[in-house]
C-alpha cells in the first residue's frame, strides 16, 4: 500500500483486506528487542488507522519468537529495564486497541515474550509443529509480564504449572488449555488463518471494531460492572447507522449493506 513505512525488523503486507506484519529477524530468532518492539507497535498503530479489515501477525524462521532480547537488559539500570517492559506493555495493548482483528500466525516456537504476544492477539492459530512456553524462572528471571497475558487466556493453575515448569507445551495442549483458537496440520496453516479470518470479518466492520473495544473493557470488570457497562454501549450502538441497517435489514428480509471503514 503506498505510504507505508518500511521497518528493519518486519515486513507489512497488504492483501486485499488483511494486513499481514512478518516478524522478520529469524537470524535473532526474532527476539523483541527495543527497537523491534517499537517498530511493531509503529506498525500496528498504522496498519490500526488503515482500511484493513484483519490483521494477521506472523513470523520468518525456525522460531516465532524467543521473548526479549537480553541484550538490553545486560548490565543496565532500573530505569532502563522498567523502559524496556513498559514499551512491551504498549505494544501488548496496542494489539488489543486497533479496531481490526488480530489474529497470530504461530508456525514455530512461541517463548517468554513471544509468547506473551500469541496470548495478547485476539485470535490464535497454530501449527502441529509449534510449541509454547514462558521459562524464565529456569533462566533466573521470572516471566512475570508474559504471565499476566498467559493467565488471562488459561487460568491461574495452569498459568503457574506452564511458568513455574518452564516447560514447552505443544500446540495440541496449548488449543486445549485455550491459549490458542485453532492448532491444524503445518501445511494448513495460511488456509486456516485465512478461512478464520474470512469469518471475523463478516459483517460491519464498525460493529465489530467496537465489540473488539467494548470486549476489553468489560473482560476484568465484576458481573454487575460489566453489564452495566455492555448496557450503555449496547444502547448507544443500536442507535448507530449499521445497527439501524442490520436491523431494518432483518425486518425487511434484504440483506444489509454496511460501511466498511472499521473505527479505532
Amino acid at each position: 500500500m503506498a505510504g507505508m513505512t518500511t521497518y528493519e525488523n518486519l515486513t507489512v503486507e497488504h492483501t486485499g483486506s488483511t494486513a499481514t506484519i512478518t516478524l522478520s529477524r529469524p537470524d535473532k530468532r526474532n527476539a523483541l528487542s527495543v527497537a523491534t518492539m517499537g517498530e511493531l507497535t509503529a506498525a500496528l498503530k498504522e496498519v490500526g488507522g488503515s482500511d484493513a479489515l484483519a490483521v494477521v501477525l506472523a513470523a520468518q524462521g525456525p522460531v516465532f519468537s524467543a521473548g526479549h532480547n537480553f541484550a538490553d537488559m545486560k548490565d543496565a539500570d532500573l530505569a532502563t529495564t522498567r523502559a524496556v517492559f513498559r514499551l512491551c506493555t504498549d505494544m501488548m495493548e496496542t494489539l488489543q486497541t486497533i479496531p481490526q482483528p488480530v489474529i497470530a500466525r504461530v508456525h514455530a516456537l512461541a517463548t517468554a515474550a513471544g509468547c506473551q504476544l500469541v496470548a495478547s492477539c485476539d485470535l490464535a492459530v497454530a501449527a502441529e509443529s509449534a510449541g509454547f512456553a514462558i521459562p524464565g524462572g529456569k533462566g533466573g528471571l521470572f516471566c512475570h509480564t508474559p504471565l499476566v497475558a498467559v493467565a488471562r487466556n488459561v487460568g491461574r493453575k495452569r498459568a503457574l504449572e506452564f511458568a513455574l515448569s518452564g516447560d514447552v507445551i505443544d500446540a495440541a495442549t496449548a488449543e486445549r488449555w485455550g491459549l490458542i483458537n485453532h492448532v491444524v496440520p503445518d501445511d494448513q496453516l495460511d488456509d486456516a488463518v485465512a478461512e478464520l479470518v474470512a469469518r471475523v470479518t463478516r459483517g460491519s466492520a464498525y460493529s465489530r471494531s467496537l465489540g473488539k473495544r467494548a470486549f476489553y473493557a468489560q473482560i476484568g470488570l465484576d458481573q454487575r460492572a460489566a453489564y452495566d457497562l455492555a448496557v450503555e454501549i449496547m444502547a448507544a450502538a443500536a442507535l448507530t447507522p449499521d445497527a439501524q441497517e442490520g436491523i431494518g435489514a432483518f425486518l425487511a428480509k434484504r440483506r444489509p449493506q454496511f460501511g466498511s471503514t472499521p473505527q479505532g
